[in-house]
Order: structure tokens, then C-alpha cells, then sequence
């Protein structure tokens, strides 16, 4: 199976034929320093020092990707998935209200894969990590019979306490970073073959997404009630936020979000035209498209909402069960990416 961007199969040894000690080596290297990674990469385990001025409770979570379930290499670069596998778990550390600092990777392949490939996917988990602020600490590799990527990142709160999905009150409002849809388009296009410069912003949002990482500890310093990621989907994620603070408070919590607000942008509209569907589709991939690693937020009214969120709702006490509405109407759709569906 081919990459555009990497080398062809034959070139240069294959992870099988290198050897588990020099791939390590080799991939290591890659990988920058920190001043609070005392022990880093290459011993049984990485030692932190905290004690300084990242120190804060910690923040731990740890994210998959299976290759032909969330990445495909003939779509996206050893780069890319290095990059999408470091984002995906730091917007989970920024979602808390959070600064990622530390990401353990492990991987499983197939004696087959080219040693550059595993090269590159370092160079991508080393670039989103600087963009982050963060370093990769270590991991393993093993043999299988498919690519599995695992990451496990941590973090530190910028507040006393994380902000959890479990707080939104009546009253709050809901608002969300830019970017809801962008990456399901990018999605409907790769897989339809619509791979063109035209469409570069979408197709990298894809393979590549951009979290907005200081977002997370902007909301958590406003003030934010509630927060989550929206990698399965605006609508799924904010019913996660309404079952949950729902739970808490023991009565029931609706987010209604402003269709007017969610409107599909100029660039996803003409994505769907090229896709040959109407503007609907467009709108669908807003409300439901995963992947995005936006955060959505709630906070509480009045507020100053900062810069990096627009408001598109407000939470309301739930006279009929828990739930989203569009324009107080409920939301009849199921949305949002979901596992073995």
C-alpha cells in the first residue's frame, strides 16, 4: 500500500528487516527535550518533574487509531497521522481546561512498512508536539497484522479544578471554536476522489486537524461550566454535555443551539457542490460531521465569552427530557461519528 509523500515500498529497510532496536533509535532521535522531562525516550520508563511552573493537577487520556478506521495511507502522509494521532489527545487535555506537556506513543505494524514511514510518523508527532508545547516521553512498538497507533497524553490544569462536561446550568450559553464540518467535508472529498489545491484548507483539516489548544485554558479561565471535543460531532457531543450536567443536577438540561449560527460556510457549500449534493449536506456536516477537535463550551450569563468561541446556543431547563434542539425544536437526527456503526 503506497503513500503519496513517502518512500516506495522496496526503498530503503522495512521496519522487519531494521530490527526493533535501531527502529527505536532511529525514531527517538527525532524527538525533542524538555526541561521538566528529566529521563526521557529510552529507558523502562520517563521520569517528569512537575514541581515547577507546570506544575497543577494532572491531566491523563489516551486515544487510538487503526489504520483503515481512521486513516488510510494512501490519504494521508506518515506526517499527517503522526500529527492527527498528537492532536486528537491534546484537544481531549485541552478540553479539561488543560496545557498538554508529555505523549506516550506506541505503535503496532507490519514487518513490512518501511523503516521512513515510522521516521516520518515521528517527525509529524514531534511537530504537533511543539506546536503544543509539548514533548513525546517514550512508548513501544510491536508487530502486527495492521497499523494501531496508541497515544497517551498528559497534561496540567490552569485552574484549580477541570472543567467537566457535567456543569452546564440553565441560563449558561453555549459557544463553540471555529471549524464544525470541515473535516467530515474533507472526508466526503478524499473518499469521492476530489483531491484538488481547491480544497486544500478541508482535505489537510482531515488528515491533519488543527485544535485550538489555548482555547481550553481560555474557556477554563472564564469561567467555563462545561466543556468538551467535538471529535464525534457537534450535536452528539453537546447530548454528552446535557445527559451528564443533567446527571448532576438531577433535573433535566437541553442545549438549544441558533441554526442561523451554525451555518454552513462558503467553503463547505462549495464542497458539496462539487460532491454533486445540496446545501443540506453542507449542513449536516456542521451538526454532525466528527473529527473536528473544536471545543464546545457553556458559560455561564453574563459572561465574556473569549475571543476564540462565537456563541450558538444557550442551555435551558429540559421540559421534555434531556436533549439538543435547533431553534427550539428538537434535533430527530442521530449524528456523530460512532464506533463498529
Amino acid at each position: 500500500m503506497g503513500t503519496s509523500g513517502d518512500l516506495p515500498d522496496g526503498f530503503g529497510p522495512t521496519i522487519g528487516t531494521l530490527g526493533e532496536d535501531p527502529l527505536v533509535a532511529g525514531v527517538i532521535e527525532r524527538y525533542p527535550s524538555a526541561p521538566w522531562l528529566t529521563v526521557g525516550p529510552g529507558d523502562d520508563a520517563a521520569v517528569l518533574d512537575l514541581s515547577g511552573s507546570r506544575a497543577g493537577a494532572l491531566i491523563a487520556c489516551t486515544d487510538t487509531i487503526v489504520e483503515g478506521q481512521d486513516f488510510r495511507r494512501d490519504w494521508s502522509t506518515a506526517r499527517d497521522i503522526g500529527i492527527k494521532v498528537a492532536a486528537q489527545n491534546f484537544a481531549d487535555v485541552a478540553a479539561m481546561g488543560g496545557r498538554p506537556h508529555t505523549l506516550l506513543v506506541s505503535l503496532t505494524t507490519p514487518a513490512d512498512v518501511p523503516a521512513s514511514w515510522a521516521h516520518e510518523l515521528a517527525d509529524g508527532l514531534a511537530a504537533e508536539c511543539s506546536r503544543a508545547g509539548a514533548v513525546v516521553a517514550g512508548g513501544d512498538v510491536s508487530a502486527g497484522t495492521e497499523i494501531v497507533i496508541v497515544g497517551t497524553a498528559l497534561g496540567s490544569l490552569a485552574t484549580p479544578s477541570a472543567v467537566l462536561r457535567s456543569g452546564a446550568r440553565p441560563g449558561d450559553v453555549v459557544a463553540v471554536t471555529p471549524g464544525s464540518g470541515r473535516s467530515a467535508a474533507g472526508w466526503a472529498l478524499l473518499r469521492a476522489g476530489l483531491v484538488s489545491s481547491a480544497f486544500e484548507g478541508l482535505l489537510s483539516e482531515h488528515r491533519a486537524p488543527v485544535p485550538p489548544y489555548p482555547a481550553g485554558v481560555e474557556a477554563a479561565l472564564a469561567g467555563a461550566t462545561a466543556m468538551i471535543d467535538t471529535s464525534d460531532g457537534l450535536v452528539r457531543d453537546a447530548l454528552r454535555i446535557a445527559t451528564a450536567s443533567s446527571a448532576v443536577l438531577g433535573s433535566s438540561v437541553v442545549l438549544d443551539l441558533d441554526p442561523g449560527a451554525l451555518a454552513a460556510s462558503d467553503d463547505l457549500l462549495r464542497a458539496a457542490s462539487a460532491l454533486g449534493v445540496d446545501a443540506a449536506a453542507a449542513a449536516e456536516w456542521v451538526l454532525t460531521g466528527g473529527e473536528d477537535h473544536c471545543l464546545l463550551a457553556c458559560f455561564p450569563s453574563p459572561a465574556v465569552v473569549p475571543a476564540a468561541f462565537r456563541v450558538i446556543g444557550s442551555v435551558l431547563a429540559g421540559d421534555s427530557g434531556v436533549g439538543v434542539r435547533l431553534g427550539g425544536k428538537p434535533f430527530d437526527g442521530e449524528g456523530g461519528f460512532r464506533h463498529w456503526s
